[in-house]
């Protein structure tokens, strides 16, 4: 891979984390000013449907060409991972289920390397665990040993959500009839409202809030702003560039930099709502930036013979983990 395009793929990817990231520092203070954790995720995604409108509309040929494809990204991609890891923060602590959620991209490693049969460099699965093992201590997950089995089944749903829409995006980013991610985006996103709307029923909202203010760390900040927030920033430039930027990166690379969500949200949350970082979870941090320069300073190794899904674009599902965060 040529040197400065995997620069650009890693700048997106990292802005693509620093914005997913973000997305729980704005919409704490929301939930906290009254709103319901599932209200703020249809909020999220409704909008951002909303302003992917015009592209959608642009790319509507992808509803004939592929169908099963934005089912997928809408299902899984969307309503999937938000939907299991709301379910799952409602038994288990917010840190546990994180980390197994986090888990996805060890088991995208174990998809390449086992049932793609393509080969994975040692580098990269030493990222993966340096990062897994970083995010634990990170989220604290020892403080929340004691929660139930049907919790931890719903994290690890969020997580095989992900794994599931990298087997339809790499039916779907290839070839001559490729499908274009923007586009894809667009309709999963609409797709995802549609179904978080069932799960959701936002019609029992209080919307007088969003006209109202929010406090963050002390300091009141309009709702509509934190919103906008969640929605063109948390939401719409997080997809962007993180789909954009899986195809400049192997699926391992981008795997492991989509960890670095996890430390990005914590360090925003210690810096805008004054939730300090103990001594384990600066130190897991480094670990699980240490883990990411490891894998993205390796280069995959070519195949051996002809494999299935060639392309990385359907490493995309990486990309989309925040969704849930």
């Amino acid at each position: 891979m040529h040197a400065q395009g995997r620069s650009v793929g890693l700048g997106l990817a990292l802005l693509s984390a620093l914005a997913f990231g973000g997305s729980g520092v704005a919409a704490k203070p929301l939930i906290e000013a009254g709103l319901d954790p599932l209200h703020v995720v249809w909020l999220r995604v409704a909008g951002a449907a909303l302003v992917m409108l015009p592209v959608a509309w642009r790319h509507r040929s992808l509803v004939r060409r592929r169908p099963v494809l934005l089912a997928g990204f809408g299902l899984l991609a969307v309503a999937g991972v938000q939907a299991c890891y709301f379910a799952a923060i409602s038994r288990i602590p917010v840190g546990v289920a994180l980390l197994v959620e986090y888990l996805a991209p060890a088991l995208v490693l174990g998809w390449v390397r086992f049932v793609q049969r393509r080969p994975v460099t040692r580098a990269a699965a030493v990222g993966v665990i340096l990062a897994v093992g970083g995010l634990a201590c990170v989220v604290e997950v020892w403080s929340g040993l004691s929660f139930d089995l049907v919790g931890l089944l719903l994290a690890l749903g969020a997580a095989c959500c992900q794994v599931g829409y990298f087997v339809l995006s790499d039916q779907g980013s290839d070839g001559e009839d490729a499908a274009d991610p923007l586009g894809v985006i667009a309709y999963g996103l609409i797709v995802g409202a549609l179904l978080l709307t069932v799960v959701a029923r936002p019609w029992g909202m209080d919307f007088s809030l969003l006209g109202g203010h929010a406090d963050m760390n002390g300091t009141a900040v309009p709702a509509w702003l934190l919103l906008g927030w969640i929605v063109l920033i948390a939401t719409v430039v997080a997809y962007v560039t993180g789909v954009v930027s899986v195809r400049m990166l192997s699926p391992q690379v981008a795997g492991v930099v989509a960890c670095l969500e996890a430390v990005i949200a914590t360090v925003l949350a210690w810096v805008l709502l004054g939730e300090h970082l103990s001594a384990p979870q600066i130190v897991g941090g480094g670990v699980v930036l240490f883990g990411a320069f490891i894998a993205q300073s390796s280069t995959p190794k070519a195949p051996a013979g002809p494999v299935a899904g060639e392309s990385v674009g359907g490493a995309k599902v990486l990309q989309v983990t925040d969704a849930a965060t």
